[in-house]
């Protein structure tokens, strides 16, 4: 009999469970493991408060929470972009904790501004590459762009929403993956989550490089482009907006997803605290820290 996983509705999570001969196959986004040196140490004690702190607390939206800060004016995307959905999506209220797949508080507290309304599930799956996969597939989700939701495994093998929706399940043997119709067309927003549960499962910080284009001039980058290490382990932050002063000069809030699964959310920037938490970033840098990782080199990517 051959040895073949059948990734249907019911999967079972194998980020955490994997058997030896998919290992090639799958991909943990940002796993602490194996290259540490990247990810910074958790402070014992709170960073020192923000010196610009000017935050709207009341307000619910990225856009409206952040403003820029002194002498700069937000660079506003373009409405029905993807830079626009992440700077109008529907933050928590202000203080929220960032909590893990199960329900429960992840240690650290206090590196973080903002809390995305947005479910984690309740698998270990939605890491850090898994929180930009997620950001945009609900962006083409939700403004009828659903043809064009379509993510790579890191074995290179593509599977789209339209193929999932219309029952194409995926059947991995060893690193070979086979794609056959075996259920029932189903467009609703549940089976939707299903395949975004199974694109978490076998994508990562290696396939979403590779489907992605390199952004190379620093006033180039904007709201939805991203900063990514890739590899097993690697990481993923992304542009949640962008500012300007009138020399020209930008400042950037980042966001991001973490392992294990949890809240996808807005850094601070305990590095430079009078600005926290905007952020200096330049495409040609050879190394950006941020809250909890440093990337080297500077990769930006968008979709």
């Amino acid at each position: 009999m051959q040895n073949y996983f059948y990734l249907s509705r019911r999967f079972i999570s194998m980020k955490k469970i994997i058997p030896a001969l998919l290992i090639p196959l799958l991909a943990v986004s940002c796993d602490k493991g194996k290259i540490a040196d990247r990810f910074l140490p958790e402070p014992d004690q709170p960073v020192q408060e923000n010196i610009h702190k000017n935050i709207r607390k009341n307000k619910n939206t990225v856009r409206e929470r952040f403003p820029a800060p002194e002498g700069y004016g937000w660079i506003n995307s373009q409405p029905g972009s993807f830079g626009y959905f992440i700077e109008h999506f529907t933050l928590k209220p202000y203080g929220s904790p960032i909590l893990k797949y199960d329900g429960t508080q992840i240690a650290t507290q206090h590196l973080h501004e903002a809390v995305f309304d947005i479910d984690t599930g309740t698998k270990d799956l939605q890491q850090c590459a898994d929180a930009v996969i997620r950001l945009r597939a609900e962006y083409l989700f939700k403004t009828g762009k659903s043809d064009k939701i379509r993510f790579h495994f890191t074995s290179g093998d593509l599977l789209s929403w339209n193929s999932y929706k219309n029952g194409i399940r995926a059947f991995v043997n060893g690193n070979s993956v086979r794609f056959r119709k075996t259920e029932a067309y189903d467009d609703s927003y549940g089976n939707f989550r299903n395949y975004l549960d199974l694109v978490f499962n076998y994508a990562g910080t290696i396939s979403l490089n590779r489907e992605t284009e390199p952004v190379t001039k620093t006033q180039d980058l904007k709201t939805g482009d991203f900063l990514i290490t890739p590899g097993s382990p690697g990481h993923v932050v992304f542009i949640a907006g962008v500012s300007s002063n009138r020399k020209g000069e930008r400042l950037f809030l980042l966001g991001e997803g973490f392992t294990p699964a949890q809240s996808i959310h807005l850094l601070s920037n305990p590095s430079a605290p009078e600005i926290s938490p905007w952020y200096h970033l330049r495409t040609d840098d050879p190394g950006t820290k941020t809250a909890r990782y440093v990337f080297k080199p500077s990769n930006f990517r968008k979709f």
